[in-house]
């Protein structure tokens, strides 16, 4: 049993649960839900370590978002991995409750929570949601990118299967918009795992877009193609087995948050890591 919740909440669960508290691994919130691809890798990490090798047959957990302190985008984006979450688990040996303190909680959030969880519970009973939007199936949590208010000139470019250049254009720009030696590499990293795949999947060309926009640095990677393209691309843990198609969920853990877009014409991956 894994409970991720608030400080005040795990002195309740401990003085609820007396001794048995022991066989629960409590863990505050705050400290794991800082990125949307890096917490659901922990989650699987988790599972995997409790259930692999002859361990428990299923893990039980509670875990509760943290929506405090959320501009708008990562509000957006926690809610989509709420979604996604859905799909990522959905061959786990885990069973998975999400709190959602609707006394202090805005009511979009609450509302919100409806749509991302295909039940909803009220003390012991539990009931299917009749606002649940299926993230597989459900157009409406594809989304355009919205225009990003730069605060200097963009650095663009157009890349083909070489991809030096683009490693030395994000890390010589990124560096100069204030960005971490830390992020720096981490945003380079990421950048080439997707503009790889762009080169692979996406007639073997892109473009690439860098700027600063308030505390974090935004890079754009687009190629041609890519129509039906899952907006929750790299939310699903790859078989390790496999030799490709890791790109994505690389991507998801080194960034802050990871946006996709698709169109008829052309796929976008945008990539955010902040300035702190």
């Amino acid at each position: 049993m894994l409970a991720v919740t608030t400080p005040a909440n795990r002195d309740l669960l401990r003085r609820a649960l007396g001794p048995a508290a022991e066989q629960v691994d409590l863990v505050d919130a705050a400290e794991w839900y800082r990125t949307p691809g890096r917490t659901l890798g922990a989650y699987h990490r988790y599972v995997d370590r409790r259930t692999g090798r002859g361990g428990h047959p299923r893990v039980r957990i509670l875990g509760e978002p943290v929506w405090a302190g959320r501009d708008a985008l990562e509000t957006a984006e926690w809610t989509r991995y709420e979604a996604a979450v859905n799909i990522a688990f959905a061959g786990c040996p885990a069973w998975v409750v999400c709190p959602y303190d609707t006394r202090v909680l805005p009511d979009g959030i609450v509302a919100d929570a409806r749509r991302t969880h295909p039940e909803t519970a009220v003390a012991a009973s539990a009931r299917p949601s009749e606002r649940y939007a299926d993230p597989a199936t459900d157009d409406g949590w594809r989304r355009p990118l919205a225009p990003v208010a730069a605060e200097e000139e963009d650095a663009v470019m157009r890349f083909g299967a070489d991809l030096t250049a683009v490693r030395t254009e994000v890390a010589e720009t990124a560096a100069r918009m204030g960005l971490s030696a830390d992020g720096t590499q981490r945003l380079v990293f990421a950048v080439n795992e997707v503009a790889t795949n762009a080169v692979q999947h996406g007639g073997g060309t892109g473009q690439l877009r860098v700027r600063r926009a308030g505390r974090r640095v935004v890079c754009d990677v687009t190629s041609t193609g890519g129509e039906g393209t899952d907006w929750f691309l790299g939310y699903l843990p790859p078989d390790p087995r496999q030799q490709r198609g890791h790109g994505m969920w690389v991507a998801r853990q080194l960034c802050d948050l990871i946006e996709v877009h698709t169109d008829q014409d052309s796929t976008t991956v945008r990539l955010h890591i902040g300035l702190a």
